[in-house]
């Protein structure tokens, strides 16, 4: 009788101690997100500069074909800087969905270990490709300056541009993240997905130069909308805010559902880990 007492006053003890804080899931955030990028460019001897590098190579690579190859019929003048409004951002998306297949399977024992909110493992990976995107963007800078592309008051809503790029990678991540865990072919399939998603986009051209039959597919893709934003600035022509509204409704709505797949998923994810 004495023993059961005194356990009961034990246990009771234990549970009324105060646990040690959670950490802060902003600057947990921060810190990871430091983190990815240390170790990515720690080895490296250029640095930062391969994450200009890619998109750099990609868009003079289609202005040599659309401009010097072939008599291109789509975009607008000039066409490098055309390229890199919609390239370097889509090399963020591209990035952050890649990596979003592994948030959770590269770093198993830190996210069984340590007490931070789990979207963290998928926001960090946006935060950091998000990082690398902000600091390409010198690149576009220097070409617009020496191609005299013209700018226009368009240029305003660029931090509107990041905010819905960054709210729709992150809900698509929020979903594939969790996914990925339980259907491993998922990962081979999202790299697939990527690799068609890339030219359904308004990247080597506009929204407005597709044909009448494939329009539809511009409004049914969140980018397009996003793309025109980002290019505002350069081209006026390629807003449209009809698209960018639609893009935006589409975005917070991918948005809440990750955050919904999230949650219903998570606890199955760990027990999976």
């Amino acid at each position: 009788m004495r023993a059961g007492i005194r356990e009961k006053r034990q246990n009771s003890r234990v549970n009324s101690a105060p646990r040690p804080p959670r950490a802060n899931a902003w600057s947990s955030l921060w810190l990871l997100t430091r983190r990815d990028l240390k170790v990515r460019y720690s080895t490296s001897l250029l640095g930062y500069l391969w994450s200009i590098l890619d998109p750099l190579l990609m868009s003079l690579i289609y202005w040599f074909v659309f401009t010097q190859v072939f008599q291109r019929s789509v975009g607008e003048e000039p066409y490098i800087v055309f390229l890199l409004t919609a390239l370097l951002p889509w090399v963020w998306f591209n990035g952050a969905i890649s990596d979003s297949t592994r948030a959770f399977l590269r770093d198993v024992k830190l996210v069984r270990s340590v007490a931070l909110p789990h979207w963290i493992w998928v926001g960090r990976i946006v935060c950091s490709k998000g990082i690398e995107f902000l600091l390409s963007l010198p690149v576009l800078v220097l070409f617009a300056v020496f191609s005299g592309a013209q700018v226009g008051w368009g240029l305003l809503l660029f931090p509107l541009a990041v905010v819905l790029h960054a709210t729709l990678t992150l809900g698509l991540g929020l979903i594939i993240a969790p996914l990925v865990v339980f259907f491993r072919d998922l990962e081979r399939a999202a790299k697939l997905i990527l690799r068609v998603l890339f030219y359904a986009s308004p990247i080597i051209y506009g929204a407005a130069d597709l044909p009448e039959f494939a329009r539809p597919l511009a409004w049914l893709n969140p980018l397009s909308g996003i793309f025109a934003l980002f290019r505002a600035g350069f081209f006026p022509d390629q807003l449209n805010w009809l698209l960018v509204a639609t893009s935006a409704g589409i975005s917070v709505l991918l948005l809440v559902v990750g955050i919904l797949v999230f949650r219903r998923t998570i606890g199955g994810v760990l027990k999976e880990l």
